[in-house]
């Protein structure tokens, strides 16, 4: 019977893991490869690989519950996101991980969200939980959501509708613009622009206290 001989990635490409798993795999003995080559590369028969019997294996991968406030004066709403997502977790019965967040929702070099993407593209996630979309970014979830997706990884939005402090983290972020906005234009001849960025600004912050 002729079998069909292909390299790390094609194989981790057919389980949807990558090849640093497979590496991993190796140094557990749990998936050895087929045969090496002269040059010591991989080789795996794809007759004999299951998707879904390494996935189901694989123990690492965990629940993860994300929560996310803009700032440090909203320490309050960071605990009762924190806890709703530790009491869904618990009745379901999933051993899970928080990671939580400070910062506005258009900064996308959060530490945690950093965490949990590198965690979710090195196979370390099955599931992840969230109080409401906006929760990961402001915008661009959708692209949060596709890398999820390709993954494996289990989205579940607890609240479908508007979040809650809505007004309040929006403020926050159009701040936060205003302010990369007004450094790129420190200096520059337009003294007009510069005024008009000033008074969107001190607009935003009356409207939000």
């Amino acid at each position: 019977m002729n079998r069909k001989l292909v390299g790390i990635r094609e194989a981790a490409e057919f389980l949807g893991v990558n090849p640093s798993t497979l590496r991993r795999w190796e140094q557990e003995g749990r998936l050895m490869p087929d045969e090496r080559t002269a040059g010591g590369y991989r080789r795996y028969d794809l007759a004999r690989l299951r998707p879904n019997q390494f996935r189901q294996q694989d123990g690492e991968r965990k629940t993860v519950a994300y929560a996310r406030v803009s700032s440090h004066d909203q320490k309050a709403d960071l605990e009762r996101q924190k806890q709703g997502l530790e009491l869904y977790c618990a009745q379901q019965g999933w051993t899970f991980e928080v990671i939580t967040d400070r910062g506005s929702g258009m900064n996308y070099h959060k530490k945690g969200l950093t965490k949990l993407l590198n965690d979710i593209l090195a196979d370390r996630v099955s599931r992840l939980v969230i109080t409401h979309k906006d929760r990961l970014v402001r915008f661009g979830a959708e692209l949060v959501f596709a890398i999820c997706e390709a993954k494996h990884v289990e989205v579940v939005i607890l609240n479908q509708g508007e979040d809650t402090p809505f007004e309040e983290d929006l403020a926050q972020d159009v701040l936060e613009i205003i302010t990369v906005f007004s450094a790129r234009l420190y200096g520059s001849r337009s003294r007009k622009n510069q005024k008009l960025l000033e008074g969107v600004k001190h607009a935003v912050e009356e409207a939000s206290s």
